[in-house]
This record gives structure tokens, C-alpha cells and sequence, in this order.
């Protein structure tokens, strides 16, 4: 696989491309801010009871991870490609967690029946197509990535 389309700077794309990547990037830097904020709790009903780090702490973390994620994906459009690839990447690592959540029956953020935890899961994999499509890291990562020069990005 030619790695090349993910370490050079990311071609311009097109303004739906990049409204949704900064749309995305302000919703999860909000969300990471309210992991250290407001939704503490409601966050810890996320962490797996399998998994071996304090909820807290891995709140806490994970908050920090989704700040530099979304700021990312909205300050560094020059490597838009990587930031995607990272951000689906960050999608998919915290899905057992969404996954853990509805097997274990946990309440949190209006998540208060089975069925409700179950119907979420599946917008999981719409924010890792997202993440690849509005940072062409989609097609990048098909081989076509190609840039789309009819606006800045």
C-alpha cells in the first residue's frame, strides 16, 4: 500500500466535504469538553466493566483525545487525510464501549432501555464514513484520492 496519500499535505475538497469535517470536529471537541465538564458521569455509564482503567480517568482521557481530534480536524486542513484516518480510528476503538453500554444495561445520555442502547449503535459506523468521506481520507485510502479543487478545504 502506497502510504504517500496520508503523510503529504491533503488535496483542497469540496464545501460540503468541508462543512461536515469542521461540523464534525466542533461536535467532538464539544463533546471531549464536556467529558471534563458537565457529562462526567454519563460518559463513565460508556467505559466497559471489563475494562481496566478507572472510569473516571478514562473520561477523562478520552475527553482529551476527542479536544485534540476535533481541533484538529478543524485547525489542520493541510492533513485533513491523517486527522480522518485518526478520527475513524478513535470512532471504532471506543465502539465496545457503545457496545458494553447496551450488554450491561448501563443509563446514560437518555440511553434508558435496551432497545434504545442497541438503535445507537449502529450510528457509530455513519461517524467513521463521516470522518473517511469528509476528509477524503476515503479515497485515499481507495487508492483514488484525487482532491476535488472546486473549493478550499
Amino acid at each position: 500500500m502506497d502510504l504517500s496519500a496520508f503523510t503529504r499535505p491533503s488535496p483542497r475538497t469540496s464545501l460540503p466535504r468541508t462543512l461536515t469535517r469542521i461540523g464534525l470536529g466542533l461536535a467532538l471537541a464539544g463533546a471531549g469538553i464536556t467529558h471534563l465538564t458537565v457529562a462526567r458521569e454519563e460518559f463513565q455509564a460508556q467505559v466497559p466493566g471489563w475494562f481496566p482503567v478507572d472510569e473516571d480517568v478514562t473520561v477523562l482521557a478520552s475527553g482529551v483525545v476527542e479536544i485534540v481530534i476535533g481541533g484538529s480536524l478543524v485547525a489542520l486542513s493541510r492533513w485533513k487525510v491523517a486527522v480522518g484516518l485518526i478520527a475513524a480510528a478513535f470512532f471504532v476503538v471506543i465502539f465496545p464501549g457503545n457496545v458494553a453500554q447496551w450488554l450491561e444495561g448501563k443509563d446514560g445520555f437518555g440511553l434508558d432501555t435496551d432497545a434504545k442502547r442497541l438503535a445507537r449503535l449502529p450510528f457509530q459506523a455513519v461517524l467513521v464514513a463521516l470522518a473517511l468521506w469528509s476528509t477524503g481520507a476515503w479515497s485515499a485510502l481507495r487508492g483514488t484520492d484525487r482532491g476535488d479543487s472546486r473549493s478550499a478545504g
